[in-house]
């Protein structure tokens, strides 16, 4: 056997860096944590594909799948039918003798990993009227994708093989690196019911009108993300983690009832065909208005819904460079639209829409598109200019918020206003409900519906939320089935300064002031948690995990330990970076540090990687100056603190105040040295002391000292507790003597060496009457009690009560008298009556 000496070596060398990382660093001496270890260990290395810096690599790739699809609305059966022809290039440096595709109404289907692994909601034995509901829904239709054909271009059957909510095609030919291929599917399925079975796409029926809003989503077979980092995405769409994607162009053609109004991801193509002149003339309006015009008013949207026709019209929509296409369409929409101007960006014209049924006014035609426009504004700012053409909101269910590329599906309505005399509390109030309104002097006057600030911040809110997902995760195309904070946490941050940008106090609520930080303390002390860092499925107590944890903490980089200048200037690089390419979480963590010259490995590793939280307080406070080490000035100092820290014995004071005689003022003589001089009596000895001292000082000693008699400063030693386990800066606020407060700001790094308790020595100028740690509430601090130096006493108000006497009396009950039923409360918060089964 011949052997290689030198290619023996090279193969040696070149496994030393992980060799040395698989046993990295051990502290086995000690219970010593450093929080300042780098992430290095943690995180993939760099590589040809992704920078150190957190760029993309000299070689990035990533695959696209451009598609052409025909889908048909069936009304009457709440159903669509479809045809698509996609084209698949292979732009990495593999080869694929296969490719996975996604179909995700699958998740739907009887059998499938979401419905079997679904757990009961309660650990309780209950059951709701919606879980009932759903699974009676499941029970009445079959759902999932009905494939009729897949082909290749030229009609020649392909092998496929369907897993769950996947689908493999086997290539009749590998698809070698920069080879492209076509092929075509037929497919159907039932639209599901949204409001009975909670998904991000479905059907709403309004019975009273006997009308239905469609929203299309996860609709049509698309194909599964082949990345550098994990190749092909297997896992399986559970219901939760959403969606990785590959970019591409799309044409559709969509065909519904003709007096639909349609709404989708990119731009309308064939206006003419659809559209009537006057709605083509107020299209162009919009296209000038810098506030919202009617496209369809809601008068006409109210004749639409009476009127019914029976025939078609098919909607032509071209998206370039977009990651997934979904589309809505109903006779109930009204329609507004106007431009939003972005000068000197690619796309320098956006038009800006909503869409609604009546049901939603009056609340979404004053805030929905100008929330769409005021998204776009804010999050340009700091990220990029939007790319695409339209921006789109549409009502879609009465909560909640969902994302697509340049289309989102946002929920709130007002609710029905109760005029005098709508409620049935009792027969009184039901014999007197016509002689109440006769009476109403306003009552023309009372509106049809009223909204809550609950309702108007929420509809304002899920708006700026869903059309900043436009930003993130749809043109920053990041993996959300594997990490959802960081499309999800990334846009709340976003959200979070645009609806400060709104108004101020926008969440403001009767115990808060919305400050965000002040709500995840709960959440980070709570004990059924996981890191943010969780694959997507597996997250607990999902909203606070992967939305408000991350962009809390992103809030507290930008306001607190980086500040504004240095953080967006590295968001925006690392926005930029990113735009219309696959980041991962080093990728982000990277480019930030990279950006700012700021190490946040610290940072990260305690807010991404783990479960402490933030709970920092003042132990102790000492108070000193400099000793003029002079014996006859002294003295008297320490006597004052000998006296102040050591009580008169109380034996001594109440001998005093009983007039007892002591021996010593009855026996004068008994009097002596010691009786004149107290233990602190200055010596000429202590003074010959001092002499020496002072003469044996050094030049630059001796005006040292004499500098700090001159200015009199005052020296703190302030000793700081770490309970919640997170390293983090320590904000100040103290109270000066005079009246004035000074802010200082403590970096992290102060827990280097010891990341439970600190000290830290502070010169003033003068007396501090208390210190405060985090008084503007900026760090997420889970408990203020332990913040406060000396403790503050506690003010608020206590709430009398009456007991409640009453008792169940059976007979009273019978004889009340049956009050007439009016309509019934779908609330999801009641339960099914149960019963044990008959063994």
């Amino acid at each position: 056997m011949k052997v290689f000496p030198s290619l023996i070596l090279s193969v040696i060398l070149s496994l030393l860096p992980n060799l040395a990382n698989a046993d990295a660093i051990r502290q086995t001496k000690g219970s010593y944590y450093d929080a300042f270890r780098q992430l290095d260990v943690d995180l993939p290395s760099p590589n040809v594909f992704r920078a150190a810096s957190g760029a993309p690599g000299s070689q990035y790739w990533q695959q696209r799948a451009d598609y052409k699809i025909d889908v048909s609305l069936d009304e009457s059966l709440q159903r669509i039918t479809a045809s698509e022809t996609v084209t698949y290039t292979n732009h990495s440096p593999d080869t694929l003798r296969y490719i996975w595709l996604q179909l995700d109404q699958n998740r739907f289907a009887d059998g499938s990993a979401a419905r079997v692994t679904e757990t009961a909601g309660s650990s309780k034995d209950q059951l709701s009227y919606s879980a009932l509901a759903r699974n009676q829904i499941y029970d009445d239709r079959k759902h999932g994708h009905e494939l009729t054909s897949v082909t290749d271009a030229k009609g020649n059957d392909l092998r496929y093989t369907i897993v769950d909510t996947m689908m493999r095609i086997d290539m009749p030919k590998a698809l070698e690196p920069g080879d492209s291929h076509t092929f075509k599917i037929d497919w159907a399925f039932n639209i599901i019911n949204n409001t009975r079975v909670g998904s991000r796409n479905g059907f709403e029926h309004f019975t009273e009108s006997d009308t239905y809003i469609f929203f299309l989503a996860q609709w049509f077979p698309r194909l599964v993300a082949y990345t550098d980092y994990t190749g092909w995405q297997h896992k399986q769409f559970l219901g939760r983690g959403e969606f990785t994607l590959e970019f591409g162009d799309y044409e559709v053609a969509i065909t519904v009832p003709e007096d639909h109004i349609v709404s989708a991801t990119g731009e309308l193509q064939n206006p003419t065909n659809v559209l009537s002149r006057e709605q083509r003339d107020r299209l162009d309006e919009a296209r000038q208005a810098d506030k919202p015009v009617f496209l369809v008013t809601p008068e006409e949207a109210l004749e639409n819904e009476k009127e019914k026709s029976g025939g078609t019209k098919t909607w032509n929509f071209k998206a370039k460079n977009v990651r997934d296409f979904a589309w809505a369409s109903s006779r109930k929409f009204v329609w507004d639209a106007m431009i939003h101007r972005q000068e000197g960006a690619e796309q320098e014209e956006v038009l800006a829409m909503s869409f609604y049924p009546n049901e939603a006014m009056p609340i979404w035609a004053t805030y929905s598109t100008e929330a769409v426009v005021h998204t776009m504004e804010v999050y340009s700012r700091l990220s990029f200019d939007y790319p695409y053409p339209t921006s789109q909101s549409v009502n879609t269910w009465k909560g909640g918020g969902m994302e697509y590329p340049m289309i989102t599906f946002n929920g709130y309505r007002p609710d029905p206003y109760k005029k005098s005399g709508d409620d049935e509390d009792s027969d009184e109030d039901s014999e007197n409900k016509d002689k109440l309104s006769e009476n109403d002097e306003d009552s023309e006057d009372q509106p049809d519906s009223t909204y809550s600030r609950r309702t108007k911040t929420g509809l304002i809110g899920v708006i700026i939320h869903e059309i900043g997902h436009i930003y993130f995760p749809m043109v920053v195309n990041s993996d959300e089935r594997q990490w959802t904070w960081m499309d999800e946490g990334l846009n709340s941050f976003l959200q979070y300064i645009a609806e400060t940008e709104w108004e101020e106090n926008f969440r403001e609520s009767a115990t808060g002031n919305g400050n965000k930080l002040d709500s995840i303390s709960g959440y980070m002390s709570s004990q059924n948690q996981v890191p943010i860092m969780t694959n997507s499925d597996s997250i607990l107590q999902f909203g606070a995990n992967a939305y408000a944890k991350p962009a809390c903490a992103l809030i507290i980089l930008r306001e607190t330990i980086m500040g504004r200048e240095l953080f967006d200037f590295a968001f925006r690089e690392y926005s930029q970076r990113w735009q219309f390419k696959r980041p991962t979480p080093a990728d982000f963590f990277r480019t930030l540090e990279d950006a700012s010259g700021i190490d946040l490995d610290w940072f990260w590793r305690g807010w991404f990687y783990s479960t402490d939280h933030v709970d920092l307080g003042i132990l102790d406070v000492r108070e000193y100056q400099v000793s003029s080490l002079d014996p006859d000035i002294e003295v008297e100092f320490k006597r004052e603190k000998r006296d102040l820290e050591n009580p008169e014995p109380l034996p001594q004071i109440h001998n005093r105040e009983q007039g007892l005689s002591l021996r010593l003022n009855r026996r004068p003589e008994l009097a002596d040295f010691y009786n004149e001089n107290d233990p602190l009596t200055v010596t000429n000895k202590d003074r010959n002391k001092y002499n020496t001292l002072i003469k044996g000082l050094k030049d630059w000693e001796k005006a040292a000292l004499e500098r700090a008699l001159e200015e009199e400063q005052y020296i703190y030693f302030i000793d700081f507790e770490n309970v919640g386990g997170l390293v983090m800066p320590i904000p100040l606020r103290i109270a000066n003597e005079d009246g004035s407060h000074d802010s200082i700001m403590i970096p992290a790094e102060i827990w280097r060496r010891n990341h439970k308790k600190v000290t830290k020595m502070l010169i003033r100028d003068q007396a501090m009457q208390s210190v405060e740690l985090d008084a503007r509430h900026e760090i997420a601090d889970a408990d203020y009690s332990n913040n406060r130096f000396p403790s503050r006493i506690q003010r608020s108000r206590l709430e009398l009560y009456k007991s409640d006497p009453k008792k169940k009396d059976l007979m009273a009950d019978m004889l009340e008298k049956l009050r007439p039923v009016k309509g019934g409360d779908d609330s999801d918060e009641k339960d099914v009556p149960l019963k044990i089964a008959d063994e």
